[in-house]
């Protein structure tokens, strides 16, 4: 893989900050797994998140199997933080950038995993449990989703997550090899 050539092509996106991770660097802690199951809305109701994406163990040794990592953000910024209507709605343009760099390294690796935010909004209505993704070369688990702790991935690499009072960051890791 040429990272520089990566980087190049990246260049042309509003990426904020990026970093080639280790994946021995991810941490998974179930507690993060927890608040998918009881703060989030959107747990079993979607191929993007738990149980769907199975369990944390099974996203770890999923996640084993990459050898490296790119954990990249993207921000917008929003009148009102507190607004989640306004705060999501930034989400669709953070998740085609994701897209679009995942397609920069396919080009390269065997393989990519795309982990992104929240839950997959692609279809207005998700056909779990009752029927397959209807587009699986389209749906981004969330990275929380696979409980991993992605403010320790941040802080390790020395990545913001905290940009300002309305600004909303978006963070997509890139598994592959």
């Amino acid at each position: 893989m040429d990272q520089q050539k990566i980087e190049e092509q990246i260049a042309a996106y509003p990426v904020c900050e990026y970093a080639f991770v280790k994946v021995s660097d991810l941490v998974f802690l179930d507690r993060v797994r927890y608040i998918c199951e009881t703060e989030c809305p959107q747990y079993a109701k979607s191929w993007s998140c738990p149980p769907a994406v199975g369990t944390v163990e099974e996203c770890r040794q999923r996640c084993g199997r990459y050898t490296g990592g790119f954990l990249f953000t993207t921000v917008a910024e929003v009148n009102d933080i507190a607004d989640m209507k306004e705060t999501l709605a930034t989400r669709m343009e953070h998740e085609e950038i994701t897209r679009r760099i995942r397609e920069i390294f396919l080009a390269q690796c065997d393989e990519v995993q795309a982990l992104s935010t929240e839950s997959c909004a692609i279809c207005g209505s998700c056909s779990y449990p009752d029927a397959p993704c209807r587009h699986p070369d389209r749906m981004f688990p969330c990275i929380e989703s696979y409980g991993i702790l992605v403010t320790d991935l941040a802080e390790r690499y020395g990545i913001s997550f905290s940009n300002g009072g309305n600004v909303v960051t978006w963070f997509s890791l890139l598994l592959f090899r």
